[in-house]
């Protein structure tokens, strides 16, 4: 069992974990799901930030959903990509944090999503706080409680 005495991990905030809006991927409502496929694959990432002009989270959108969009009863309907827009596949059903969310909130969500998208208080996209940062910052965490052990 790991054990955190200094509850230093607990009190990070998202705003010193995060990867800011302008460093993230996303797609726009309106943009077409041939635009979100190319993003997505030219990415490597599972899923994207859907977003509005505003920048306002609006949903995600990922392969698989683009994928079942497009799937028909006897074949891939490609010709769907260039017609359909993200807006009408995007998962709307997502977590959403606000940037100054305790870690006790977004560690729980981590255990079953990959990424978390943090909006400010006014709903527009602030970024995205990943699985990775996190256990980033918890190793770093370890390893210098481990240090302090030892000396």
């Amino acid at each position: 069992m790991i054990y955190l005495h200094s509850g230093e991990f607990l009190e990070n905030n998202i705003g010193d974990l995060l990867i800011s809006s302008e460093h993230v991927a996303h797609v726009q409502i309106g943009n077409s799901l041939e635009h979100a496929l190319l993003l997505l694959t030219k990415s490597g990432y599972s899923a994207i930030p859907v977003l509005d002009p505003q920048y306002k989270l609006q949903g995600l959108v990922s392969t698989p959903i683009i994928m079942d969009a497009i799937l028909g009863i006897e074949r891939i309907e490609f010709e769907k990509l260039e017609k359909k827009r993200v807006e009408e596949v995007m998962n709307i059903n997502i977590p959403r944090l606000k940037v100054d969310s305790p870690a006790k909130q977004f560690i729980g969500l981590l255990v079953d999503h990959p990424f978390l998208c943090i909006e400010n208080k006014d709903g527009f996209f602030e970024g995205i706080l990943t699985r990775r940062s996190v256990l980033s910052q918890l190793s770093s965490q370890l390893n210098n409680l481990r240090k302090n052990k030892n000396n």
